[in-house]
């Protein structure tokens, strides 16, 4: 991902009141993040427990989406729709997120089950087991990668087309 200023961010909003954009709390360690590990930036406001930031990198620049937690408890573990993980033991959360425009102001909202502290772009780095002869893990983490940028990207698109 390319380096965004704080500036961009609260910019790059599509679906988040002016208000909500000029409350927001960067992460922690905002200023020494290694953007060319994250696939997008997703983040907890730690002033608001339930409400949390996605931007991600789109054709025509970065797009930011603000999710609020849903409520609920899970009888099984979920797994996250974006990076698929299913060997950690990241907590996964439901979120929802306001869609863009006169959609999102009638109160329509679109949900995904993520890793609840945004740990993907993590998880699909890691060395996946060798499953067979001839299986190229390097391969497979390129494509988990791409696949992940994909799907956040959708997500994204999805809450802008309100």
């Amino acid at each position: 991902m390319q380096p965004i200023s704080e500036r961009d961010i609260r910019a790059a909003f599509i679906n988040a009141s002016l208000r909500e954009r000029n409350a927001l709390t960067l992460p922690e360690g905002f200023d020494e993040l290694d953007w060319a590990r994250l696939d997008f930036l997703g983040w907890r406001d730690p002033k608001l427990p339930v409400v949390a930031y996605v931007v991600a990198e789109l054709d025509d620049g970065p797009a930011a989406v603000l999710l609020r937690e849903s409520d609920g408890r899970f009888r099984s573990r979920p797994q996250c729709s974006w990076c698929e993980d299913v060997l950690l033991p990241n907590d996964v959360a439901l979120f929802s997120a306001r869609r863009a425009g006169h959609a999102g102001r009638n109160g329509n909202t679109i949900a995904t089950m993520v890793c609840d502290r945004f740990e993907c772009s993590k998880n699909v780095r890691m060395r996946p087991p060798t499953a067979f002869a001839g299986f190229d893990p390097d391969e497979t983490r390129r494509r988990r990668i791409e696949v992940l940028r994909e799907r956040v990207r959708s997500f994204v698109e999805e809450v802008r087309a309100g």
